[in-house]
């Protein structure tokens, strides 16, 4: 039972440490520069300066509800992943029985099963709480797009402070909105703390790796550099 215990100790150390760790070299390290999201970001602002100088902003308008529209499914998505937890919580004694039954020890044990939905239950929070808030500072852009009138262009300098505080708005909502979906990612690397703490660790490192070749070496990131090869990039496919 003691090396039992050991064993989901190291594996939950892994599991925190790795998310740690992506957190860090994606937003904070020196390396984050390269990354696909700082990237991102950069088009956000190009964007909203690409918008002081057109006089009909209607698909900048549809651009921020597309976002925001896609920010709400996923929290939506989440709450009811919370509301399966609570389901499973609730059917522990039933989900334990059938795992005696088909000879499963890493089900076997309801309180660790309990341990387990509980911390799959604080994942899936933290990634709501991360979309609902996201969906709040797309809301915020998009107010203080429509605080900047028709007729401003570049020359007007209210309109391009006005412009570079919607880009800060929609550069934090999309950080925000980014921190969501990687708990969510990390959650189905959680999963398989429930066929063991070794299958744990290897969906983790699984994850962690998968989120890590898409910030730096994918080819999505590659199509959004700027360069001569930029369209080549972009037709040969993400």
């Amino acid at each position: 039972m003691l090396q039992i215990q050991f064993s989901n100790f190291i594996a939950v150390l892994v599991f925190v440490s790795s998310w740690g760790l992506y957190s860090w070299l994606a937003y904070r390290s020196r390396w984050s520069k390269n990354t696909l999201s700082h990237a991102m970001d950069a088009y956000r602002y190009r964007w909203m300066r690409a918008m002081l100088k057109r006089e009909v902003r209607i698909a900048d308008t549809n651009i921020a509800s597309g976002l925001q529209q896609g920010t709400a499914f996923f929290a939506s998505a989440s709450l009811l992943a919370i509301g399966g937890t609570v389901t499973l919580l609730s059917a522990m004694d039933e989900v334990t029985a059938l795992a005696r039954t088909l000879d499963l020890p890493f089900l076997d044990d309801p309180i660790q099963n309990e341990a387990k939905t509980f911390g799959l239950m604080i994942i899936l929070a933290y990634a709501f709480f991360k979309f609902g808030w996201a969906y709040r500072l797309f809301n915020y852009t998009t107010i203080v797009m429509g605080s900047i009138p028709d007729d401003c262009h570049e020359d007007n300098e209210e309109a391009v402070e006005a412009s570079l505080r919607a880009a800060r708005l929609a550069t934090l909502a999309g950080r925000h909105f980014s921190n969501g979906q990687q708990a969510l990612f990390f959650a189905v690397g959680y999963l398989g703390w429930y066929a063991g703490p070794f299958v744990f660790i290897g969906t983790t490192l699984m994850v962690t790796l998968v989120l890590l070749r898409r910030q730096f070496f994918s080819k999505a990131r590659k199509a959004v550099l700027p360069g001569p090869n930029t369209q080549d990039r972009v037709n040969s496919g993400a």
